[in-house]
Parts: structure tokens; sequence; C-alpha cells
């Protein structure tokens, strides 16, 4: 691929016919890296070690096995004619929502069988979720995919920078937030609820993707509406949104009630009626 003066090649190297490429690179980094916050500060919350290495394992594959089914599922007629290509998964072609929707079934049955708190531990794995956006939106540049959409000017948006902004966005926003200390659940919930707003209303329309519902189409600054992502981004807004409050009504109901306060019989009442009983 040729980005300017530079001459950028998705695959890092070869091994025989196996080709390691920069998004597979990219997306193990951000597994990486989310992973080991997880496991250090669910340690310091008191969680097993083997218990957190069980869950990173059993999220991740789950992740992936989403990621390629949600993607496979909504682009079958490129897949049809080439079933080999379904299980390539590094040549690209992940849905990041199929990947939380992943993710979070298979983590959520395991933490629910060991009867740990599944919003504590979620709330772990958005700096995860952020990188992975991030890094996973660089490799799409290599791999000219996610392309955005041309303006009558010649103009291409850059979507793959796009995306990748946003989940910097989130991550700053996630240390915001933590900083507050927020109920359980808060901030997975809120990154769930600001991605939604984010990416369907800023990427998608400036997106290169099917429309299922041509609502409009403003060609000179190339936007359109709707893809399927933003079909569903008033539904995942929504639950996010219920789901965040829910997190801040239990915490709620959970707070200990302040105690009474005790009024003063030493005043200066009492030290009038004292006097006149003398």
């Amino acid at each position: 691929m040729t980005f300017g003066f530079l001459q950028l090649d998705p695959v890092v190297f070869e091994l025989g016919p196996l080709q390691v490429r920069w998004y597979g690179v990219l997306m193990a980094l951000s597994v990486a890296l989310g992973s080991y916050y997880l496991l250090r500060r669910g340690k310091r919350l008191g969680y097993d070690e083997d218990f957190l290495y069980n869950l990173l394992l059993l999220s991740v594959l789950g992740g992936v096995i989403g990621a390629r089914a949600v993607y496979v599922a909504t682009n079958w007629e490129h897949y049809a004619q080439n079933l080999v290509a379904v299980i390539r998964t590094d040549w690209g072609g992940l849905s990041f929502h199929g990947a939380v929707i992943g993710g979070v079934l298979a983590g959520g049955l395991y933490i629910k069988k060991k009867k740990a708190s599944f919003n504590e531990l979620a709330d772990l794995a958005v700096p995860g979720f952020t990188l992975g956006i991030m890094l996973v939106r660089l490799a799409n540049i290599l791999n000219m995919e996610v392309m955005g959409r041309m303006t009558t000017g010649g103009f291409r948006h850059p979507a793959q920078l796009y995306g990748s902004a946003i989940g910097l966005v989130l991550l700053i926003i996630y240390v915001l937030q933590s900083r507050r200390r927020p109920p359980a659940g808060y901030l997975f919930w809120s990154f769930a609820l600001y991605y939604s707003i984010l990416r369907g209303v800023i990427e998608e329309t400036c997106r290169d993707n099917p429309l299922y519902v041509t609502a409009f189409i403003y060609e000179p600054w190339g936007m359109a509406g709707f893809t399927l992502v933003q079909l569903l981004t008033p539904l995942f807004v929504a639950f996010s949104w219920w789901m965040r409050r829910r997190t801040l009504q239990s915490a709620a109901l959970q707070a200990p009630a302040p105690p009474p306060r005790r009024r003063n019989n030493t005043g200066k009442g009492d030290r009038r009626r004292k006097g006149r009983n003398k």
C-alpha cells in the first residue's frame, strides 16, 4: 500500500505459507495490554490469579469467534463463494460489536459460574477494548479496508483514523471517570454508550458501507445513512443507558443510610430553665 511518500506493507514477514500481518500483530498487542491491565487490577481487588487467566482465555476466544461470526454473517455474499476465507482472520474482517458480544457472553457465563461480580470485572476490560479500537483501526489502513466515502472534490474520508480517534477518546473518558470511583459497571456501560453514539454518528456516516435504508446522501461532503450499524445504534444506546442507570440505582440502594442527627439538649434554653428552678 502507498500512503503518501511511504510504502506500507500489510505483511510483517512470511513463514512458508503463513503470513504474519500487522493486523494480527496489533490486535494481539491490544489483547496483551488489555489482559495485563485486567490481571493487575483484578489481583488488587482480591481475585484469584487462576480465575483471571481462565476468564481472559475464555473471553478472548469468545470475542474472536463472535467478531468473525458477525462479520461473516453480515458479509455472507462475499464468503459464500470462498468458505476457506471464513477462517482466515489474518486477512481482516472482524466485527467489534461481535467481539464485545462474544467476549461478554463467554466471560459472563464463567463469572456467573464462579459467582464473581460481572460489573466489577467488565469495568476492567474497558481499556483493552479501547486499545483494540485504536490499534486495529490503524491496521485497517494497511489492509486497505474500512474505507471512507469519497467527496465530489476527490477527498476520501479517513474512516480508519476516525475510528482510531474514537478509541482514544473513549480511553480518556474511562480514565477521567475512574477517578470519581463510580459504582461497579458504570465504566463499562458508559463505554458501550459513548462508543455506540460516536461510531454511529461520526464513523458510520463517513464510512463506505452499504446503505440498508437510504435516508440521506450528501455527495459533496461524502456523507450518507443509514448503514446496518446506524440502524441498530438507537437500540445499543438505549440499552447501554438503561444498564448504566441501573448501576447508579443499585449503588444508591446499597449505600448505608446516614446516622440520624442528634438534638442538642444542653443549649441556652436548658440553662435558662435550670436558672428559673433555683
